[in-house]
């Protein structure tokens, strides 16, 4: 695993707000953090490199877009072994319904995000990435009934 790499005040400064709005002209961005526009720019350009910023993404609204259903799953699998995990990691990768998919611990092994326009394409979704996997002991589905916060900004101490 890379060392990651050491931040200052003046990197925490523009990931904040980066993480709030990455279409902040880099002149914005140079003047709230007084730094010189072709310094900000070395700096995200490096923050990309090395990884820290991920991905620069637009946040969809899912149910402004006819996908109001959020479901969280927790499944158990039979057997941990590699061989035995990757059909279901490479279902999970390769499905658009799945927003997030978590390797956790306690009683499952895995926890998913999806999104769904109805029950009905859950069940559909449920049967394509579950069912016929004879490795998933069992799976289990929690509907959201609000979002109280949805957030992808990490706090920067």
């Amino acid at each position: 695993m890379a060392t990651a790499p050491v931040l200052d005040s003046f990197d925490r400064a523009i990931l904040t707000l980066l993480q709030r709005d990455n279409t902040l002209p880099q002149r914005e961005i140079a003047e709230a953090v007084h730094l010189s526009t072709p310094a900000v720019q070395r700096r995200v350009r490096r923050l990309q490199d090395s990884g820290v910023i991920a991905a620069n993404v637009a946040v969809v609204a899912a149910a402004r877009i006819g996908r109001p259903l959020t479901l969280i799953v927790e499944v158990r699998m039979v057997s941990e072994q590699r061989d035995r995990v990757a059909p279901f990691k490479q279902r999970v990768q390769d499905d658009p319904a799945v927003q997030q998919c978590y390797a956790i611990t306690g009683d499952g092994d895995f926890l998913l995000v999806l999104s769904a326009t109805s029950m009905e394409e859950y069940d559909t979704i449920s049967e394509r990435l579950f069912g016929g996997d004879d490795n998933i002991e069992r799976f289990r589905t929690a509907v959201a009934l609000s979002t109280l916060k949805r957030s992808f900004e990490v706090p920067l101490q």
